[in-house]
Parts: C-alpha cells; sequence; structure tokens
C-alpha cells in the first residue's frame, strides 16, 4: 500500500480523497494555487505546497510544479480527481518515469480510451453502436466542414482531452462552424492543456446514461450499473441520479455488457465511466469514454454502498478488486450547487459566504470544500457543494430533498439552490418524463 498520495486537485474532489486516504492511514499531500491558500483541502491534507499563482495554467496543470511537490514530500502516489490533467497520458506517463504510481488507467488506456475518436472505434469494433462522425482528430476548420456536409447537420464539436461541457459546441449550420470551431478548441485547450477536437451527428433531446466501470490489474472488469445525467445546461450536468427512472433491467444489462465489451479490450485499470445517448425509442449510442473519477460518482457510492475511492486506491495498489456490484438498493440524486445566478442565465457569482448552513438527516451527505467567510475565487470551476440524497425509492429520495433543501442556506453569493427547488417540484422531473431539454422547456422560464 501507498505511503503517501499527492493530491494533483483542489476543492470537494481533493478533499474527498483526503478522507479515504485518511481511512486508509495513508498519509496526503495537497498542492493549491495561491488563490486557494484557504481552501479546506490544504487544512486537512498532512502536508500541503503552493505549485503556483492562481491560473491553472500556472498550477493545476503545470505538470513540473506537481511532479516537484511530489518529490520533495516523499510522495509514492498522485491521484488526479477529475478535471485538470485526470484523463492527461503524458502526465500519467511522466509519473510512471519517476517512480510515482498514477492512480488511475496506463497511459496506453488513456490515450485508447481517453481519445474520443480511438473509443468510438474501439466500441464499434465490438458491436457497439456509436453516433455518427469523424473517425479521429478534426484538424481543421474545413475538414470538420466536410465531414459535417456528410453526416448532415445539426452536428458537436467535442474535446478529445476532456469532458464537463468544456470544449463543446453545438453547430446548427455550415456558417457558424469556422468560429465554433475556433472557439471550443481554444476553450479546451485552456480547460485541458490540448485544443485537439472531434465531430459527431448531434442527437437531439436524448437522455444522456453512463455506466460506472472498474477494472484492477488482474484482468477483471465490472460494471456497476448507470447512473442518469440528462438534466443538464449546455451539457454541464446539474442534476444526476441512479439508478435511472428511465431504464429498465434488460436495458441495463444491455448497456452494461456494452461497456465492458470496450474495456475489456484495452486491459483497463481503474475508475472509468462508458457515456451514451438514448432516443426516445430506448437505443443507445456510446459517445464518448471518461477514464477517471465522475464529479457524480456519489450516487453510484449511496445505491452500491461503497467507496469508488477506496477502491481506485487499492486497485492502483495492485489489489484485486473486492467489492462486487450489487443490484441497486433504493435511489440517490446528487444536486451540483454551484456559485451561480439561475435567475441571471446562471452567471458566475464568485465572492465571499457570508453565512452558510449544510442540511443534514438520515440520507443526506454533503461534498463540500467551502466554510462561513470562505471566498470562492473567480478562477475556476463554479461548484462549491454537491448534496446527495439517498431514499428507499425515487419518490422517497424526491421528498427527503425537498426537506433538505429547506434547510440549505447560502448567504453573500449567489447559488443554483432556487433552481433544484423549481426542478424538485417539477410534474415532468417527479414523473422521470424528461430528457436533455428539460431546462430551456420547464425551469429557464420559471427563473427569470
Amino acid at each position: 500500500m501507498f505511503k503517501k498520495i499527492l493530491i494533483a486537485n483542489r476543492g470537494e474532489i481533493a478533499l474527498r480523497i483526503i478522507r479515504t486516504c485518511k481511512e486508509l492511514g495513508i498519509k496526503t499531500v495537497a498542492v493549491y494555487s495561491e488563490a486557494d491558500r484557504d481552501s479546506l483541502h490544504v487544512v486537512f491534507a498532512d502536508e500541503a505546497v503552493c505549485i503556483g499563482p492562481s491560473s491553472s495554467a500556472e498550477s493545476y496543470l503545470k505538470i513540473p510544479s506537481i511532479l516537484s511537490a511530489a518529490a520533495i514530500t516523499g510522495a509514492d502516489a498522485i491521484h488526479p480527481g477529475y478535471g485538470f490533467l485526470a484523463e492527461n497520458a503524458s502526465f500519467s506517463e511522466i509519473c510512471a518515469e519517476s517512480n510515482i504510481k498514477f492512480i488511475g488507467p496506463t497511459p496506453d488506456s488513456i490515450r485508447k480510451m481517453g481519445d474520443k475518436a480511438f473509443a468510438k472505434e474501439t466500441m464499434r469494433k465490438v458491436g457497439v453502436p456509436v453516433v455518427p462522425g469523424s473517425e479521429g482528430i478534426v484538424a481543421t476548420a474545413d475538414e470538420a466542414k466536410k465531414i459535417a456536409a456528410e453526416i448532415g447537420y445539426p452536428v458537436m464539436l467535442k474535446a478529445s482531452a476532456g469532458g464537463g461541457g468544456k470544449g463543446m459546441r453545438i453547430v446548427w449550420e455550415e456558417k457558424e462552424l469556422e468560429k465554433l470551431f475556433q472557439t471550443a478548441s481554444t476553450e479546451a485547450q485552456a480547460s485541458f492543456g490540448v485544443p485537439d477536437l472531434y465531430l459527431e451527428k448531434f442527437i437531439e433531446n436524448p437522455r444522456h446514461i453512463e455506466i460506472q466501470i472498474m477494472g484492477d490489474q488482474h484482468g477483471s472488469v465490472y460494471h456497476y450499473g448507470e447512473r442518469d445525467c440528462t438534466i443538464q445546461r449546455r451539457h454541464q450536468k446539474l442534476i444526476e441520479e441512479a439508478p435511472s427512472p428511465a431504464v429498465s433491467q434488460q436495458l441495463r444489462n444491455k448497456m452494461g455488457e456494452a461497456a465492458l465489451l470496450g474495456v475489456k479490450s484495452v486491459n483497463y485499470e481503474g475508475a472509468g465511466t462508458i457515456e451514451f445517448l438514448v432516443d426516445k425509442y430506448l437505443n443507445f449510442y456510446f459517445i464518448e469514454m471518461n477514464t477517471r473519477i465522475q464529479v457524480e460518482h456519489p450516487v453510484t457510492e449511496m445505491v452500491q454502498n461503497l467507496d469508488l475511492i477506496k477502491q481506485q486506491i487499492l486497485i492502483a495498489s495492485g489489489e484485486p478488486i473486492e467489492n462486487l456490484p450489487i443490484e441497486p438498493k433504493g435511489h440517490a440524486i446528487e444536486f451540483r450547487i454551484n456559485a451561480e445566478d439561475p435567475e441571471n442565465n446562471f452567471r458566475p457569482s464568485p465572492g465571499r459566504i457570508e453565512y452558510l448552513h449544510f442540511p443534514g438527516g438520515f440520507g443526506i451527505r454533503i461534498d463540500s470544500h467551502v466554510y462561513n467567510d470562505y471566498v470562492i475565487p473567480p478562477y475556476y470551476d463554479s461548484l462549491i457543494a454537491k448534496m446527495i440524497v439517498w431514499g428507499t425509492d425515487r419518490k422517497h429520495a424526491i421528498v427527503r430533498a425537498k426537506r433538505a433543501f429547506e434547510e440549505f442556506t447560502v448567504e453573500g453569493i449567489k447559488t443554483t439552490i432556487p433552481f433544484h427547488r423549481k426542478v424538485l417540484e417539477n410534474e415532468k422531473f417527479i414523473e422521470g418524463d424528461f430528457d436533455t431539454s428539460f431546462i430551456d422547456q420547464h425551469i429557464n422560464k420559471l427563473m427569470r
């Protein structure tokens, strides 16, 4: 087992990893930018190293600074969390060359399945339906125009090296493509350090369903059921749940088997997520794989009764998978609490938290790095907390969530809490009858 793990991330996920490390008796190292000097992950880690100024490019994306921090603290492993360098194959490779274990897939797996185009081809070869699109990276806007003309508009430009809605643009007609290509590429470079894009057909108003998988170094790969991530705004997930209200046991089995076919072909190690779009006829199409832990992993933890971060660490140390998947018990919903103003087009709302009260009680879990008087910096993702609610069934989870939001209080900044309250009152959401157009059709007009 590792003696000391450096967490190459910030915010709630860094604190989440520190907690599991402490339970395993592993020392931790936090890295932080100047803007994150007062963050809780810095406070609760055993050691902390400043790695640069506020800009992500000069801190959390700066590989030499992170490796230097690992060297001076004697860390023998690095957990990348999600975002930043979590799906950077070069970083994984450099860690290996430096005798530091990267807690995640091998560089080869990241390159293969983290490369969205290669992953699609891998899935296609094993018989999994995929969304039509480019066969690889699209080098120029002109090349993108040719492919779009062949498969038909609308199309989607996507960052090859990341996710979370960054570096992603819908193109409805050819005259928009050149400008949006440049915008998406620039955003991908800023978010992931890689500007590469690929292109695929845009399927209108589907459900977004993902399968959580886990593989060990001994050739075993399992899936832990699905998460429904359909409630999105501009491809940024806001609410996730498990199991999906739209997925039958038969469809769950089909999607799970499809996910395993792909990852077995690349000897996958660690946590990963296979993402599908499901149309109104319940046909499913592979879109991408995330070769990392996901923001929404807690809903799977709640219905499977396991710690996925612990699984990652044990697998990285050479242990076989011990916590095998079970039939999901109950229902879990995650609500992302962002420092954004939902009444003003979700405008970012950084600043000082003047008063904070988290809800509690049975079935309520809060993952967060903020506290009273904490100043939310304007440089990073706006996520400040995740409220995960478990119930005996979906109806129970919704009732419990409503109760919890009556207690949830954040003053001094705007948050997405009012948005979530509106969603929980919506009949379509309560019935589980929604697609990716839900927010535009049912909620935005109520927030104005």
